[in-house]
């Protein structure tokens, strides 16, 4: 559902930038740019206002009802996760003197006593 939204949003996002370039401006619309000799006559002889109004409106309709069913969908928690359900302990190991503990292990809580430093000898 979601992809199916994003991929109309988009879709309308592209059709508003369009519906919107192609309206009249103050001096001349679309048909003066392709070379026409009247401004209205592209698109008839009622001309481009008002049925370009109309679907920008509509765009506009669209964009701001998946904007908003967008948010909403991205607020709610997702129902699936990529995590494991159950994390494995990590492996505790005792360390001896003389050897370290590896990367990644936990020590446990019945770690033995520290044994004093050797004195050196000179």
């Amino acid at each position: 559902m979601t992809t199916f939204l994003v991929f109309l949003h988009i879709l309308v996002c592209f059709a508003l930038i369009v519906i919107v370039l192609l309206q009249p401006g103050k001096g001349a619309s679309i048909g003066a740019s392709f070379g026409a000799g009247g401004a209205n006559t592209v698109f008839g002889a009622a001309g481009a206002g008002s049925f370009l109004g109309k679907m920008t409106g509509a765009a506009a309709v669209i964009f701001m009802l998946t904007s908003l069913t967008l948010s909403y969908f991205s607020g709610r928690p997702d129902t699936t996760t990529i995590m494991p359900e159950v994390v494995a302990p990590t492996q505790q190991v005792i360390p001896t003197p003389d050897q370290p503990l590896p990367p990644g292990t936990v020590p446990t809580q019945d770690l033995p006593p520290a044994e004093p430093p050797a004195p050196v000898q000179n």
